[in-house]
C-alpha cells in the first residue's frame, strides 16, 4: 500500500531564543516490509542539515539555528509503500525446543545484548516477574505465539489514557497504574521479553488508521510506537500491544533502539525561555 506522511512540529516562544541544537529522526527505513520511495525534511528559519546514521541504523538529521527566532518550525514529508502479507510469510520457522536452546547460547546473547538488557524505563522487577508469569516460556507452542500472546494480554489488562503518564513513565509506574499509552505498553512489553532472555526492541513510526474512523477525516492523529521481537531462526517481527495486533501494511517503522530515549523524535536544546510544543500529522493511504 502508498502511504503518505506530513508531520509537522512547531515550537513557539514567549521572547527570541538562540542557538538552538537539534536532532530529528522521522525519516522512515527501508526494509523487507516497507520501501521509503520519497522523504524530505524542511527547516524554518531556514537552517544546513547534517545528515548520518546513529549505531542502530536509523537516519538522523542534526541542524543548528543560531540566530534569534520566536518560532521554529520542522516539517518531514514522506511516501511509503508497505507490504499487504501476514510478517513472517515466506520466512524460516525453527521447532519450539532449538528457538529456546538459541536463547540460550552465548553467541546469540553477546549478538542481541543491546535489545536484552534492561535500562531506565525497562527496568525488571519482583512485580515484572509476577506480570511476566502469566505466560511461561516453556509451555508455549513457539516464540511467535507467545509474543502474540503476551501483546494480547497487555492490551487486555491494560487501560489506554493519555493523561495516567508522560514520557518519563517506567515500566514499574505503568503495572503500578494499570494504564497509559503506547510508549507504556511498548515498553512493558519489552521488560516482559527481556527478563525472559528473548531480545526485544523499541520502534516508533506511524499507525494509518483513516479508513477506520468512518470516513471523517477531522480525527487526531500521532507518532506511534510498538515492539519488534527477536524470534530466533526466523528473525525480527513486530507486535502492537496498544492495539492488539501484529505489524500490517498499516504500520510505517521510523527507527528502533532500546527504548523511548534511543529514538526521540524530535530533540534539542536552546538558550533562552521555554515555549510552546505543537505537533500535527498527517498520515493518508494514496491511489495505488
Amino acid at each position: 500500500m502508498r502511504i503518505e506522511i506530513d508531520h509537522t512540529t512547531r515550537y513557539r516562544y514567549p521572547e527570541p531564543v538562540t542557538d538552538s541544537v537539534n536532532e530529528i529522526r522521522l525519516t522512515p527505513r527501508t526494509n523487507y516490509r516497507q520501501s521509503c520511495f520519497h522523504s524530505e525534511v524542511t527547516v524554518t528559519p531556514a537552517a544546513d542539515l547534517f545528515s548520518y546514521e546513529d549505531y542502530f541504523g536509523n537516519r538522523v538529521h542534526a541542524f543548528t539555528v543560531n540566530r534569534p527566532h520566536k518560532e521554529l518550525i520542522i516539517r518531514t514529508r514522506a511516501t511509503v509503500v508497505t507490504v499487504d502479507k501476514p510478517q513472517g510469510q515466506d520466512l524460516p520457522v525453527l521447532p519450539h525446543g532449538e528457538q529456546l536452546e538459541l536463547l540460550q547460547r552465548e553467541a546469540f546473547r553477546d549478538r542481541y545484548c543491546e535489545f536484552l538488557l534492561p535500562t531506565r524505563y525497562t527496568e525488571i522487577t519482583e512485580e515484572l516477574y509476577a506480570f511476566a508469569a502469566q505466560h511461561p516460556l516453556e509451555e508455549a507452542k513457539g516464540l511467535h505465539d507467545w509474543a502474540s500472546r503476551l501483546s494480547s494480554t497487555i492490551y487486555e489488562e491494560f487501560t489506554y489514557d493519555p493523561e495516567a503518564t508522560s514520557v518519563h513513565t517506567t515500566v514499574r509506574r505503568t503495572l503500578r497504574l494499570k494504564r497509559g499509552v503506547c510508549q507504556d505498553y511498548a515498553h512493558l512489553m519489552i521488560a516482559v521479553c527481556r527478563s525472559l532472555g528473548v531480545p526485544t526492541r523499541y520502534v516508533s513510526g506511524y499507525h494509518y488508521v483513516g479508513d477506520l474512523q468512518g470516513g471523517n477525516a477531522d480525527f487526531e492523529q500521532a507518532s506511534h510506537a510498538w515492539v519488534e521481537v527477536h524470534i530466533p531462526g526466523t528473525g525480527w517481527l513486530g507486535f502492537d500491544p496498544t492495539n492488539n495486533t501484529e505489524v500490517n501494511w498499516r504500520y510505517i517503522k521510523l527507527g528502533h533502539g532500546r527504548d523511548y530515549q534511543d529514538i526521540v523524535p524530535v530533540k534539542g536544546v536552546y538558550r533562552g525561555r521555554s515555549g510552546e510544543l505543537d505537533v500535527t500529522v498527517d498520515v493518508r493511504r494514496m491511489e495505488q
